[in-house]
């Protein structure tokens, strides 16, 4: 089940918040070696300063926190324009109130310890979190800049993306921009995937923040 943690509530989720950026940490920085900022355990960094909507995903079980992302809208701070803006042709930005941006997309490494190619319940969960909570927003596209071993993951999710710009190689990995429809064709193709019945939000959830 994902859980939906927006700006005026995060106050109320100071735990939750805390085990997705020690999670983000041990994915981006001890695993992935990415170029981040880790503090005391936790990878935080200037867009979460920014008023992003979380996606977490929570074990129903044992309550531990397994993957999360963050949604912005474009209209505002964003990864791509802002950080990734040499994947875009000179002058192209993307901006919009019906284009929001994924980021930070992670999972639990401990799910994925085993090296193994299969599609996991938590990737598929968190995708159809994203197109849910774009429905519930009124928004018609997710853009999202990702590594070559994200696009596979797409493609196993039956996730497909529009390529933006020109894939580039950015340290060490091949970099692509993609946007995403928000649709019920591509929340059935990934529930298809994933072999998820029903919706994966909390039933309470709303979304407030709604596209103009």
């Amino acid at each position: 089940m994902i859980e939906v943690i927006q700006s005026y509530e995060r106050h109320l989720h100071t735990e939750t918040l805390d085990a997705l950026y020690q999670m983000r940490a041990r994915v981006f920085k001890d695993r992935l070696d990415w170029d981040v900022n880790v503090s005391n355990g936790r990878e935080i960094d200037y867009f979460d300063d920014c008023d992003p909507v979380y996606l977490i995903s929570r074990n129903q079980y044992t309550g531990r926190v397994e993957g999360g992302l963050r949604l912005l809208p474009t209209t505002g701070p964003n990864m791509l324009r802002d950080v990734f803006s040499v994947l875009l042709p000179d002058g192209e930005i993307v901006e919009s109130p019906l284009i929001w941006e994924s980021s930070r997309f992670a999972i639990d490494p401990d799910l994925a310890s085993d090296g193994s190619r299969r599609l996991h319940s938590v990737t598929t969960e968190l995708l159809c979190g994203i197109v849910e909570v774009g429905m519930l927003a009124g928004i018609d596209f997710v853009v999202s800049v990702y590594d070559a071993r994200m696009a596979r993951i797409f493609k196993l999710a039956n996730c497909p993306a529009d390529i933006i710009g020109v894939p580039t190689r950015i340290g060490r990995v091949m970099t692509y921009a993609g946007l995403f429809e928000i649709s019920e064709e591509m929340r059935a193709g990934i529930a298809a995937a994933g072999q998820i019945t029903g919706s994966v939000l909390r039933s309470e959830t709303q979304v407030h923040a709604v596209a103009a």
